[in-house]
């Protein structure tokens, strides 16, 4: 059982191990002109504040892994000051941990005060609309799917991601794409199989189970999951912390 998954809307051409390979042991200033010169050759290519967040949660990704490196990042970026740099600070201030979308925000901020060229996804970017929310599980009760809906206007997307129930929960596997037909595709399956149970459930029920998930931690296994766990952990974390919580009993 894996998410339903078509082709992401937007592949980055960043994928971590090329920012890795990209990075190496480079400085601060070395790493922002890195990902600078990335991405003059990718914006023309970002339409969507879905394709960039995308697009950003790669970065993060190879960001993360190098002590420091992401906090330097910013400031970085803003010294350099170009338009390519007020495009990943816009994007980082949508989809990073909190304390550097802060930094990104007030850096791009400033930026754009002082005359700079923002995208035209900027206004939007990391505000979707949450919509419907699901899951299907093994009769087993050993793997889950929990996939949560979101909009940018009448561009419809999805969150799918796998939970391993044996593991306490655990994500094992995370596809991010167009919504399309995924939900009439999953009713389908479901009713075409028995071992298989599906329902609808709450924005604040997806919120709770992906908060569990979050705690249980990450398993992926193939190479392939663990890929898609570590390049797309910054957007799904943005995108949790748009569902509302269940309120607190008094």
């Amino acid at each position: 059982m894996s998410p339903q998954s078509d082709d992401e809307p937007f592949a980055s051409p960043f994928g971590q191990a090329d920012l890795e390979s990209v990075f190496g042991n480079a400085s601060a200033a070395g790493t922002c002109a890195a990902v600078l010169t990335e991405a003059r050759i990718v914006l023309p290519d970002i339409a969507t504040p879905l394709d960039a967040e995308l697009w950003a949660s790669d970065i993060i990704a190879a960001l993360g892994s190098r002590i420091g490196a992401a906090e330097a990042f910013v400031p970085a970026a803003e010294q350099a000051g170009s338009r390519e740099a007020l495009a990943v600070l816009r994007v980082i201030a949508a989809v990073g941990p909190p304390g550097l979308r802060a930094a990104a925000s007030a850096a791009a901020d400033r930026l754009a005060a002082r005359g700079g060229t923002e995208p035209d996804w900027a206004a939007s970017v990391g505000a979707p609309a949450p919509g419907e929310c699901w899951r299907y599980a093994d009769a087993l009760g050993v793997q889950e799917v929990v996939t949560m809906s979101f909009g940018y206007g009448s561009q419809a997307h999805v969150v799918s991601v796998l939970l391993d129930v044996s593991e306490g929960g655990a994500i094992q596997d995370v596809w991010i794409g167009e919504s399309a037909d995924v939900l009439e595709r999953t009713r389908e399956m479901s009713a075409q199989d028995p071992k298989i149970i599906f329902e609808m459930i709450s924005q604040q029920d997806a919120r709770a189970r992906m908060d569990r998930a979050m705690a249980a931690g990450e398993c992926p296994r193939q190479p392939e999951e663990i890929g898609n766990v570590a390049s797309r952990r910054a957007i799904l974390r943005a995108r949790i912390a748009l569902l509302p919580r269940e309120p607190r009993p008094g």
